[in-house]
């Protein structure tokens, strides 16, 4: 294990964090909110100090580094920089307990959306905007967007891959040009410009500049952490529109969008992936319109908030402009099935993903084939090409492991004593990194019901479903970090 190598990439993450807490310093000092002044300050202080002692002792660090580092690399680096990103808002004391705080900032890099807060509008605006920040900083990966500004020194596109296979979403990472550095700028690149063109359609929509760049970056990092205490519900039906497109946007695999850049239109058609996202998105929508319609004044007004809730979950968003944990049970029962499945590989979103879910579905249907006719070879297609059999067993494993884990964490959270809808749909919201559940969690509540444990437990989740589970997984083996002689 290169632990040097590691240590001055950790450093490097760490000073971006500072500055990435500067915005927020500066719209404290500006409010005159002393408390959120005093959090950022001792924040970015207590932050640039760790990334200059790690830098110089980890200066001299080979150039040495594996899947293995890659892996730990990004597990470690998403711990600390939450460790970190908390400080403001328990040295300020808005958030007083240390538990709430890393649950509050875990939640926002992990794109969950799942608060502890009761009141979210008597928070100060510095702390608002990090909050919110935090989504689009996660959403497309922190490391993701260090290696995209980093300058590149010719030997380094092996340690890139490795970083960005570790980080980003999806049961495999293509390359979109031949370097994989040039691949983070090329993702980058289509992510700023989204969020910039969701924030005019939002600014047209004569929503506040503030208040337009935070419900970006909750869209654009398909995060869902409101700035008012009823998420979207008191916004225009123009704005909620507006942030139902851009949802469903920001959970297409961004590939599609580069293909779309180079007039390569029937890729995108092909792409079998894209077509389930969009099947499940209308199917569900219309199921859940006809369910609810007795619910609202016309079939128009239930056809909004079903589009826009099923957007919602789907992206793993989380954004409400309903409660609709008063549904009908047919309806949170669809919720709850897009809470487990999730958006595109490639995208912002979190959940199982489409992608595995079809290489899943078509395992099956092999398996049924080659037994019934033993002989006989068959492949697994997707998008008109064949799926490599490590990809197939890539996936198996995860399946495996993401049901495990949830069953043994309903298991732990089950100790608070909370219903078992609660617990379940807590569990299902934070591991797929969805933010509101059912009943205690549901949309027009918040994960305070749980005890520091539970919240421990659901942190875990929240970074395990967030970075694809195995780097978490990594960090908890005793191999990794046995050195062999």
């Amino acid at each position: 294990m290169n632990y040097k190598v590691i240590g001055k990439f950790i450093s490097k993450m760490l000073f971006v964090e500072a500055v990435f807490m500067v915005p927020p310093f500066i719209i404290s000092i500006y409010d005159g909110e002393k408390p959120a002044v005093a959090g950022f300050l001792g924040a970015i202080l207590i932050t640039v100090l760790l990334s200059l002692i790690l830098y110089f002792t980890c200066k001299k660090a080979k150039q040495r580094f594996f899947a293995k580092e890659g892996l730990v690399c990004v597990g470690l680096s998403w711990i600390v920089l939450s460790f970190l990103g908390g400080l403001p808002f328990y040295i300020s004391k808005e958030i007083p307990s240390f538990i709430d705080a890393l649950f509050e900032i875990v939640s926002g890099f992990t794109t969950t959306g799942a608060s502890i807060l009761t009141d979210v509008e008597a928070m100060s605006r510095g702390l608002l905007y990090w909050r919110s920040f935090s989504h689009w900083l996660g959403g497309m990966g922190i490391l993701v967007f260090v290696l995209a500004i980093a300058p590149a020194d010719g030997r380094s596109n092996r340690f890139t891959m490795h970083l960005l296979r570790a980080e980003s979403p999806g049961p495999d990472v293509g390359k979109l040009a031949p370097k994989m550095r040039d691949t983070a700028k090329i993702l980058y690149i289509l992510y700023v410009g989204l969020t910039v063109v969701n924030v005019i359609f939002l600014l047209i929509g004569k929503m506040s500049l503030f208040d337009a760049l935070c419900t970006a970056f909750g869209t654009a990092g398909t995060g869902g952490f409101g700035i008012k205490n009823d998420s979207m519900a008191g916004y225009s039906p123009y704005i909620q529109n507006v942030c139902t497109v851009f949802m469903l946007l920001f959970g297409v695999n961004f590939s599609c969008y580069y293909l779309l850049l180079l007039i390569k239109f029937k890729a995108v058609l092909k792409d079998g992936e894209l077509r389930v996202y969009l099947g499940l998105v209308t199917a569900s929508i219309m199921m859940i319109t006809i369910n609810i319609s007795g619910m609202f004044g016309s079939i128009r007004e239930a056809l909004h908030h079903a589009a826009f809730t099923v957007s919602s979950i789907i992206t793993t968003t989380g954004f409400a402009t309903e409660n609709f944990d008063m549904w009908p049970e047919f309806s949170k029962a669809i919720l709850l099935l897009l809470m487990m499945v999730g958006a595109c590989a490639g995208s912002t979103g979190g959940g199982l993903k489409c992608g595995r879910l079809l290489i899943l579905v078509r395992s099956i249907r092999r398996n049924i084939r080659q037994t019934l006719n033993p002989r006989k070879i068959e492949v697994i297609r997707a998008g008109g090409q064949v799926v490599e059999e490590r990809i197939v067993s890539g996936v198996n494993s995860y399946f495996a492991a993401y049901i495990l884990i949830i069953l043994v964490s309903f298991l732990l959270v089950s100790i608070d004593g909370h219903s078992l809808i609660t617990g379940l749909s807590g569990v299902i919201s934070c591991f797929n990194n969805i933010g509101p559940g059912l009943d205690l969690v549901g949309p027009a509540s918040n994960y305070s019901v749980f005890g520091n444990f539970s919240k421990f437990v659901l942190i875990v989740d929240m970074l395990a479903g967030r970075l694809e589970i195995f780097p978490i997984l990594i960090l908890l083996s005793k191999g990794t970090w046995i050195v062999k002689r």
